[in-house]
């Protein structure tokens, strides 16, 4: 994008492409010592990237996105443990988003061609032992690219096949060795000599619109029970239960539970046939014995009647099912 001028102020402002340079800045700061380190930035940042009119495509490419990015600043010796955590962070949220056909491509340099990269041969050795040796620990199905190293370090990406089999980069670790050279980074040793730091990008979700999108198509719309936006419908059989309705809709608020009432003047047939297409995880049927026992009767979607419950026992199923997800 060109450069934004005000000419009363005499300013020039940027619409920046990356969210590095800044995290770089902020390391600079101050003076940092080995005890410092990892020192970790993480930002949800806007950033922009022309891209060509005829590659955008929705909301999985587009000129501006928010990136979940941040930036690890360690020793050498620290590498291991840091993209050990990254990928605990990318598998967390691979599995509780439901994403379980993945493999991950290990990029590393291109040994005919090492005038291509920058840094020590020695660091890079070691990166690269690190970044497979993690990979392999994890249990990872991996596939070894040689050649596909960024110039500034090798990286391991997330590639994953959605429900209708197209396959997306989603998930990113990169060792760099290039940004603290030309930001001039230091952090003083134990030594006391000064010290370059390795930087580590990571992107678990890499562009947030282009995820969501994703997402979407993957589930059909069925998200998990902890991410749908309304995870509880409650259908009284005629208007005389909307007031239990209510109650019942008052509790579950009480314990988190997003739920919204049906009170539409329609058969109950047809409240649940609406709520199964608007794939509402659970509909609690409510009538007359409901009402006068204090209970809910219980169905899922897509696999109808599990029975009646007190409110609260049906309370802590949605909330045990939820906490089974997120472990």
């Amino acid at each position: 994008f060109q450069p934004i001028n005000t000419p009363a102020e005499g300013e020039e402002y940027l619409l920046k492409p990356m969210n590095c340079p800044h995290h770089c800045e902020i390391f600079k700061s101050r003076p940092r010592s080995y005890r410092d380190l990892p020192v970790r930035f993480a930002e949800f940042g806007t950033v922009y990237r022309y891209e060509q009119s005829g590659e955008l495509h929705g909301l999985t490419r587009v000129r501006g996105f928010t990136q979940d990015d941040a930036h690890i600043f360690c020793t050498v010796d620290q590498v291991k443990e840091e993209v050990s955590k990254v990928i605990d962070l990318v598998l967390y949220i691979f599995r509780t988003l439901q994403f379980e056909d993945f493999i991950a491509q290990v990029s590393l340099r291109d040994p005919d061609n090492p005038s291509k990269y920058i840094g020590e041969d020695a660091n890079w050795d070691k990166a690269e032992k690190a970044i497979q040796e993690v990979a392999d620990e994890k249990g990872l199905t991996t596939v070894v690219e040689l050649g596909e190293a960024a110039f500034y370090g090798p990286k391991l990406d997330f590639m994953v096949r959605d429900a209708i089999g197209r396959k997306w980069q989603l998930g990113t670790v990169q060792i760099d060795y290039n940004l603290p050279e030309r930001f001039e980074l230091e952090y003083v040793g134990a030594d006391n000599a000064k010290h370059r730091p390795v930087m580590i990008h990571r992107a678990p979700f890499g562009s947030m619109e282009r995820f969501v999108a994703i997402l979407i198509e993957h589930c059909a719309g069925k998200f998990p029970l902890w991410l749908t936006p309304e995870q509880v419908k409650i259908l009284p059989i005629s208007d005389r239960f909307n007031e239990y309705a209510e109650r019942v809709s008052k509790v579950l608020e009480n314990h988190d539970i997003r739920a919204l009432v049906d009170d539409r003047s329609e058969k109950v047939g047809k409240k649940i046939r609406d709520a199964e297409l608007e794939k509402v995880p659970y509909m609690l049927i409510l009538g007359e014995n409901e009402a006068n026992e204090g209970t809910v009767s219980v169905r899922r979607q897509g696999e109808g009647d599990l029975g009646g419950m007190s409110i609260e026992a049906f309370a802590e199923h949605i909330r045990s099912e939820i906490a089974e997800m997120l472990k």
